[in-house]
């Protein structure tokens, strides 16, 4: 094993389960210093200039902090693509990847699609790509986050149009008129923090999370209600939900006078998205 991996390792023993200490240490010799694939696991040491032993001291101090490592990376990657991210935006999960992925196999190319609470733009971008014709919008309420939502746009060439948007309080014009609305809004209650890992709790965007436990499904109601005035006749809804509450948000829609609402389990087994549509 070479010395700079050692060191690596050494440094996030103590934070870190070995399995993820030594993903960590790839990660930070092979896609932030450069050292190829092949180098790393012949075990060939890194010649490190003054300049990059400091960043590799620094890095290293972010982590044992336990900021996750596409904040220290600045990115992430979603479905093939890099997208910019900061504190101010989640990391794209793989389960909202198997959303997306549903979703290009079943809307109509030239759809009209409203992505609700973008973050980092990682739906909204690759709809937007996948589909070259549609007209695709994403909102947000953080500035923060539609400012890198939207760097991601240029950087990927795609054609999202950008709107700071509080939905919650939301009244639709008479121009809101959309084919698909997707969205994966808060749904973690507040119950749950208990359990999660403080690379989540104590760096991701609160306001992106969390949920009262007094009212879990307040995004899905709101935007079930939303969707009644802006969707087409026959508009599809897709949500990202909490494992916990498919029956409840499947059965809200029901009551809202949606059609066809399926709960889709993800590649977990886990409840994961409720899809439905309008009445035509």
């Amino acid at each position: 094993m070479n010395v700079t991996v050692s060191h690596i390792r050494s440094a996030l023993q103590e934070c870190y389960p070995p399995r993820e200490a030594a993903n960590l240490s790839r990660i930070v010799c092979c896609e932030m210093f450069g050292q190829s694939n092949i180098d790393y696991y012949l075990g060939k040491d890194m010649i490190l200039s003054p300049n990059n032993e400091r960043e590799l001291e620094s890095i290293l101090s972010r982590l044992c902090n336990f900021e996750p490592i596409q904040y220290v990376q600045g990115a992430a990657r979603f479905l093939g693509r890099t997208f910019q991210v900061a504190s101010g935006v989640l990391i794209p999960r793989p389960e909202t990847e198997e959303l997306v992925e549903a979703m290009l196999k079943e809307i109509a190319p030239a759809s009209r699609i409203l992505d609700i609470g973008t973050g980092s733009g990682c739906i909204a971008v690759t709809l937007s790509k996948e589909l070259p014709e549609a007209e695709v919008t994403a909102w947000d309420i953080s500035g923060e986050a539609l400012a890198i939502a939207d760097g991601n746009n240029r950087l990927l060439q795609a054609s999202v149009q950008f709107v700071q948007r509080d939905v919650l309080t939301y009244q639709p014009a008479e121009d809101d008129c959309f084919d698909v609305i997707v969205s994966n809004p808060p749904y973690v209650t507040e119950t749950e923090k208990r359990d999660m890992e403080p690379n989540v709790l104590n760096w991701e965007p609160s306001e992106a999370l969390f949920v009262p436990d007094s009212d879990p499904l307040r995004f899905y109601r709101c935007i079930g209600e939303l969707g009644r005035r802006m969707l087409t006749a026959g508009g599809q809804l897709y949500f990202e939900i909490n494992r916990a509450f498919g029956e409840a948000v499947a059965s809200m829609l029901r009551k809202q006078g949606y059609a066809n609402v399926r709960i889709r389990k993800d590649i977990s087994g886990n409840d994961r998205y409720v899809i439905a549509e309008r009445w035509k």
